[in-house]
């Protein structure tokens, strides 16, 4: 097996590939000689099709360096870990136990405190951790149940044993990329995983779904997924897991509570919110009660979960659970409280706070990690403020025994111990990487039910403090392999009564507003680049900016912020960069191919703009920027359901080619427009073929005005653009239960009417820039009673 070759002598290689005996894994078997069956070249087209999957669907995370942050492709390595039905039902046993603690402990630190009086836990320990929350502390869930969803991070020793590295209580994350994972292997390994018994995910999904639907009680109330926002370093995985269980995706902007009931600001009013599965930190979640300074929490979420109108998936203040102290006082706190031992023991921890325990530690510097009692970071995720082995990993502060007598009750100390490795595919080789496992865990109406499986991160090299993805670490699937025939589960159940076609869900104000101004900006775009090429075009032709219509578009691009002088104005990207920013914000409501497109335009955007030179270059390039536009723009219309969501974006783009379209109207087909204006003006408006057809005589301004104005049959028209702005808004208008004849409604009509009824002769320059202003009035009212 030549992807073998040089493995067997390399450190580590019988922990995960190998029984301790040296014979192979039995549930390793087929895959490597699956491997060992392929060729290079074949390989890496399997190894792309998963990348390309990846890449397609946006999958990404964000690289932090200082203050700025990038997103980066996806860091997959291709080959799973596996591991036997048998050992993971082991492993699944003493994750479903530890859950159970962590719930019987959490709901001792916020309810009677028996654990800290009698002695379990020390007061201090508890008292000093900012996660613990004393305004929540005497609040009992709903539901009965602090804890809904967790993730544990679980590591192998090279004897086989496993051990739990990290428990993930706060806000666990993962779950969404383990899925994706999933999907990518599944392409990788197209030809192999269906055969392989590998234990699918989506039952563990679906529980999930029905548990936190049936936390709703019969209230009626919606079940939510509250996200800090685009810019932190999950959200992705936010927007998928959102759109894969049909769960709303709110950020705290988008909630309120009043007299105690949390609910979403929608475009037809508040709809309450019973559920809200919280994916930003506790002590973020409400600036009244918890963190004044905090800008991303809704004031009252406290006093909501007080009231006992909502369950939040978990419940405020469960980062307690995850401080690197506690881990040293579960074994003796499981027996207390569950009647027997840790089923799965931690990573052997010491709180330095206590004498015996110091002591211990003082005496066994060189196979200790040393590091903050708080800290929820992994023992191998080490930073400046940890010492391994006996030294410093940053700045020495003296003598670590004097750190340690200095600062004992705030410091650990943890078992350096060493993790096992799985095989990762480096240059075309099989090496050893060290590995973690996350595994995750949701409560149901039956007990804890345990994902068969998870993710893995991998290290980059043979370093253990190299797994984050941050410090290089790539992610692998996770397959639980049986021996036994799999049932090829899915999310959805099947139904047993006729077809009942549900209404679409709620459409909260801020996605209806980034909809609408992801029309506005695209649109907006489009309109500038047409204008550009007319210039560049008339620029190339004369050879100079002194000639009357030249002057004249480019003073029409000025007005509106295009610094003429670069030829693809840093104001045009801008516009691509808003669009993408909008649509970001919507990624839950938002195709990956619609998505892929617009990402792709503004991408070749700014390689254009970097290039470029004025005249027939630029030209060019403006030309190659419409077709990628309207490639978006197809997408975007034939893909897009017509749900309200639709419609809004609809009423962007229409309400931002009419004012386009008046706005070039009202210079180039002005009574004193240099000679070509008209001209100009026509193919602005993507209309040069019609007018030729239908007008037989000269372009003059009475057909100009008659076709981009006036022809409600051109899609180009500003009528046709009213026409449309009324049939969206009175669609809005029924499905939200609006008054008759809304202000927004008022003004579309009377613009509609008064450009029905007008002649060519009667739409003069200064009338169309009345009807600019008017159509801004209509975006104002349309924000008032839809999207404030």
């Amino acid at each position: 097996m030549r992807f073998l070759q040089g493995y067997e002598s390399l450190p580590g290689v019988a922990d995960e590939l190998k029984r301790p005996d040296g014979t192979l894994r039995p549930v390793w078997d087929p895959l490597i000689r699956y491997l060992a069956s392929k060729s290079p070249e074949q390989l890496a087209r399997s190894f792309a099709r998963g990348d390309q999957y990846l890449h397609d669907t946006g999958v990404y995370f964000r690289q932090y360096s200082g203050d700025e942050s990038t997103m980066r492709d996806w860091p997959l390595s291709h080959v799973p870990v596996i591991i036997g039905q048998d050992e993971w039902d082991g492993l699944a046993e003493g994750i479903a136990q530890r859950a159970e603690l962590l719930e019987k402990v959490m709901a001792d630190l916020y309810g009677d405190g028996e654990l800290v009086r009698d002695g379990f836990l020390p007061a201090d320990l508890i008292a000093q951790n900012p996660e613990w929350l004393r305004p929540v502390v005497g609040i009992k869930p709903r539901s009965g149940h602090y804890l809904h969803f967790l993730a544990f991070e679980i590591g192998r020793s090279p004897d086989g044993s496993w051990f739990v590295l990290g428990d993930r209580a706060q806000a666990p994350s993962g779950s969404g990329f383990a899925l994706e994972n999933r999907m990518a292997t599944s392409r990788v390994f197209h030809d192999l995983f269906p055969k392989s018994n590998v234990e699918r995910l989506a039952t563990f999904f679906r529980v999930f779904r029905d548990a936190m639907v049936g936390l709703k009680g019969g209230d009626g109330g919606r079940v939510a997924i509250l996200t800090p926002g685009q810019h932190t370093d999950t959200y992705y995985e936010h927007a998928y897991i959102a759109r894969y269980l049909g769960f709303l995706l709110l950020e705290c902007e988008d909630l309120k509570v009043q007299d105690g009931q949390l609910s979403v600001r929608t475009i037809a009013g508040p709809e309450p919110v019973s559920v809200l599965w919280r994916r930003l930190d506790s002590r973020f979640a409400d600036p009244l009660e918890l963190d004044e300074t905090s800008a991303l929490g809704t004031p009252g979420m406290v006093s909501a979960l007080r009231s006992g109108a909502m369950d939040l998936v978990n419940c405020l203040g469960s980062g307690v659970l995850e401080a690197r102290a506690l881990m040293a006082f579960l074994p003796r706190i499981c027996e207390h409280l569950m009647g027997a031992p840790l089923k799965m023991s931690n990573i052997a921890t010491w709180w330095c706070g206590q004498d015996h325990e110091r002591a211990y530690v003082l005496e066994n510097l060189e196979r200790m990690m040393i590091g903050s009692a708080q800290s929820t970071k992994l023992p191998f995720d080490i930073d400046r403020t940890t010492a391994l082995g006996g030294k410093f990993r940053g700045e020495a502060r003296g003598p670590i025994e004097d750190w340690i007598a200095r600062e004992g009750k705030s410091l650990v100390g943890q078992e350096a111990v060493t993790l096992s490795t799985t095989p990762a595919m480096i240059d075309g080789k099989l090496k050893p990487r060290p590995m973690v496992v996350r595994v995750f865990a949701t409560r149901t109406p039956d007990g804890w039910a345990v994902m068969p499986g998870g993710y893995a991160r991998i290290g980059r090299d043979g370093d253990p403090t190299a797994l984050a993805m941050q410090a290089g670490g790539s992610v692998a699937d996770v397959w639980v392999m049986s021996d036994k025939a799999i049932h090829a589960d899915t999310l959805t159940s099947t139904a047993s009564g006729p077809l009942l076609r549900r209404q679409p869900g709620l459409l909260p104000a801020r996605a209806a507003d980034n909809l609408f101004w992801l029309g506005r900006y695209a649109e907006r775009a489009e309109g500038a680049v047409r204008v550009l090429r007319a210039w560049h075009l008339r620029l190339e032709e004369h050879g100079t900016r002194n000639v009357p219509l030249v002057s004249a578009l480019g003073e029409f691009l000025t007005t509106f912020g295009h610094d003429i002088e670069d030829p693809v104005p840093v104001m045009l990207l801008g516009h691509f960069d808003a669009s993408v920013v909008c649509a970001s914000k919507v990624r839950d409501r938002f195709s990956t191919d619609g998505w892929n497109a617009l990402n792709d335009l503004s991408e070749t955007a700014r390689k254009l703009a970097a290039k470029v030179t004025h005249g027939d270059d630029a030209a060019r390039a403006m030309t190659v920027l419409l077709r990628k536009t309207a490639g978006f723009s197809g997408l975007v219309h034939d893909n897009m359901f017509r749900f309200l969501g639709w419609r809004f974006l609809t009423l962007g783009r229409a309400l931002e080619r009419a004012d386009h379209i008046a706005a070039v109207l009202a210079v180039l087909a002005d009574e004193a427009t240099p000679p070509g204006g008209l001209d100009a003006a026509v193919e602005i408006g993507d209309s040069v073929m019609t007018h030729r057809r239908r007008y037989t005589i000269e372009t003059s301004r009475e057909t100009v005005i008659d076709m981009l104005a006036l022809d409600r049959e051109n899609p180009r028209s500003l009528l046709y653009q009213i026409d449309i702005l009324r049939e969206e808004e009175e669609q809005i208008a029924e499905a939200t239960a609006q008054p008759r004849m809304g202000e927004a409604t008022r003004r579309i009509l009377m613009l509609q009417t008064m450009l029905a009824v007008s002649t060519s002769g009667q739409i003069s320059s200064r009338r169309l820039n009345r009807i600019r202003r008017e159509l801004a009035g209509i975006s104002e009212a349309l924000t008032a009673q839809y999207l404030s």
